[in-house]
């Protein structure tokens, strides 16, 4: 009988991949089996090629929605004959990891019907989910992604959860976070003094308490998937200024999360493509413009947009299901510091800021901050990477097949870290500002899981330019430990090179023009550049002109507050008396 080995490359783990595959088999009438392995999926077929060929238009037709198909190879092999009739999944091989992490994701409709159904078993259970949605990036410790391996392995599936498990026809085959009210994580309420807040007369369970205290204008802390969020009533004006005072934050804008697009085109312009992206599995914060009704001036001081997300977790569906007001959704910290994760961090930072506490007991792993977006000429463009974008892979263009595995560092300011692996560039989530020192352990800390989880071994290390740069000292130490060769790159070639490589720009595809108006930079010369004119490939920069170089007011101070930079621009042109008026 012939027969053909089926690879399947991209995201392609942990998504209900293999329950697709034998799905699809299974109604084609074909025989074979599926398996994970260190490549990805493999499948094995015994049929005619034009059966095959069949199966696997309709596997890309029929592609999860979380899955990411990169390439599909076939190829005979010598088998005579299935080791099984009909079609089997079967168990897991090792191998070198060349799959990827999924990131997290928005809650599907079929959970979202789940939660609010009365007759449902996980009727209002805040942790529903599936293959098609939930949790993965912010709870997975090491690989394989397997329940043992992530905060899940904390809660043993009751019988109920382990059939569905099981199952290669339910949505929630191998889906390692599947729980249930009986046998899953569990939420509270609680006060400052850490006191569970009982249930009124009319209230089910802890959400409806915490609806409750946020419509009295006090200020919860929500645990929530990636990190804590600090939440309030944005159409409570008491409210929003009692958070901008004790997060001591006095102008930076605050986040706000809507319970349906409805309610958003009361506030915003919201375009189909727009509404597209808020309800994507990605589900970002979204930069839209104002118009219409009007929200408190406090919430985005001077600012003509304001950024929204829908309700992307059970737990968020539930709380905003009878608001038809915006919240305020900031992340859970003190100024620049991280997001809060923990419980007992929870209530130690963030004491002063919250009235109560909204917890649970599913630890987070890893913060996931939520992603930033914006509508750019018909096109996403990210502002922030994180929750649902990250990891992030993306294809390098043609040139770089060959590369050897690299570790790029980032800059000091919202940085990230970037694997160069298999001809793909691997970007972390946002980890934030390396001058505060727990954003840095952060950092150390989001290298060693995707170093594990990429099995990423670089042969050197790439560091920004500028030695003052908590990241390049770090790297500077990590290329000296491990005898690893260190490239620093200037900042604007750096950002020049990035735009040339989501272009796809062929690595030997000659020289481009680029203009980088990007604040500040370490030269090559030593003095900080800023404006740059550049003639650059991949290998090299040349500075063709650039903004005449200029003091620069309160010195780092101006890389964070660009008026000081401005007024500086303003005042070497006009003088004193010209930017006085």
């Amino acid at each position: 009988m012939p027969a053909e080995q089926i690879r399947v490359r991209g995201l392609v783990q942990g998504v209900g991949f293999r329950p697709t595959v034998w799905r699809i088999a299974s109604q084609l009438g074909l025989q074979g089996d599926v398996s994970n392995d260190g490549e990805g999926v493999l499948v094995r077929l015994w049929a005619d090629r034009h059966a095959i060929g069949r199966f696997c238009e309709q596997l890309q037709a029929e592609c999860p929605p979380l899955a990411r198909i990169d390439f599909i190879q076939r190829q005979p092999f010598a088998d005579a004959a299935p080791a099984q009739p009909g079609f089997q999944i079967i168990a897991s091989q090792s191998g070198g990891v060349h799959t990827g992490i999924v990131p997290d994701a928005a809650t599907c409709h079929a959970c979202r019907e789940e939660i609010f159904d009365p007759a449902n078993r996980r009727y209002r259970y805040p942790f529903t989910n599936c293959t098609h949605c939930g949790p993965r990036l912010s709870i997975i410790e090491r690989i394989p992604y397997d329940r043992a391996n992530t905060s899940m392995r904390l809660f043993p599936m009751c019988p109920v959860c382990k059939a569905e498990y099981l199952d290669p026809a339910d949505r929630r085959f191998h889906a390692q976070p599947n729980a249930c009210p009986v046998c899953g994580p569990q939420l509270w309420l609680e006060d400052r003094a850490g006191e569970q807040i009982e249930l009124t007369a009319e209230e089910r369970d802890p959400i409806d308490s915490a609806s409750r205290l946020l419509r009295q204008g006090q200020i919860l802390a929500i645990k929530g998937i990636g990190g804590v969020h600090l939440a309030c009533d944005a159409a409570n004006p008491a409210a929003v200024a009692r958070l901008r005072q004790r997060k001591r934050r006095p102008a930076k804008p605050f986040a706000l999360m809507a319970r349906d697009a409805a309610v958003i085109r009361r506030y915003c312009r919201l375009s189909r493509e727009e509404l597209d992206l808020l309800q994507s599995p990605a589900a970002p914060i979204l930069l839209l413009d104002q118009q219409g009704e009007t929200l408190p001036e406090a919430l985005a001081p001077g600012q003509a947009s304001l950024g929204f997300m829908l309700p992307y977790t059970p737990l968020h569906q539930l709380l905003l299901a009878d608001w038809e007001r915006p919240w305020v959704m900031t992340s859970g910290n003190l100024g620049e510091e991280p997001q809060c994760v923990g419980n007992h961090e929870t209530r130690r930072r963030l004491g002063e800021i919250a009235d109560a506490y909204l917890l649970h007991d599913r630890p987070i792993v890893n913060r996931v901050d939520d992603s930033v977006a914006r509508l750019v000429a018909g096109r996403p463009r990210l502002l922030r990477r994180a929750r649902g974008y990250a990891p992030g892979h993306l294809a390098l263009p043609p040139g770089f097949e060959q590369a050897p595995d690299l570790l790029a560092l980032g800059g000091e300011l919202k940085s990230t870290l970037c694997l160069l692996k298999d001809g793909q560039a691997i970007l972390t989530q946002h980890l934030g500002d390396l001058e505060n020192y727990p954003t840095f352990q952060a950092y150390q800390q989001t290298l060693a899981l995707y170093q594990q989880l990429y099995q990423h071994h670089p042969k050197r290390l790439v560091v920004d330019s500028h030695p003052g740069y908590r990241s390049h000292r770090f790297g500077r130490e990590l290329a000296q430990q491990q005898g690893l060769a260190l490239e620093r790159v200037q900042h604007h070639h750096a950002h020049i090179a990035s735009v040339m490589a989501e272009r796809g720009w062929q690595l030997d595809g000659g020289r481009v023009l680029g203009i980088c108006l990007d604040g500040s930079g370490y030269g090559e010369d030593g003095t900080i550049w800023g404006g740059e004119l550049l003639l650059v490939d991949y290998r090299s920069c040349q500075r063709l002109g650039h903004l005449q170089t200029t003091a620069l007011p309160g010195g780092s101070k101006a890389i964070q507050e660009p008026w000081r930079n401005a007024f500086a621009q303003l005042h070497r042109c006009f003088g004193w008396s010209q930017v006085e008026r």
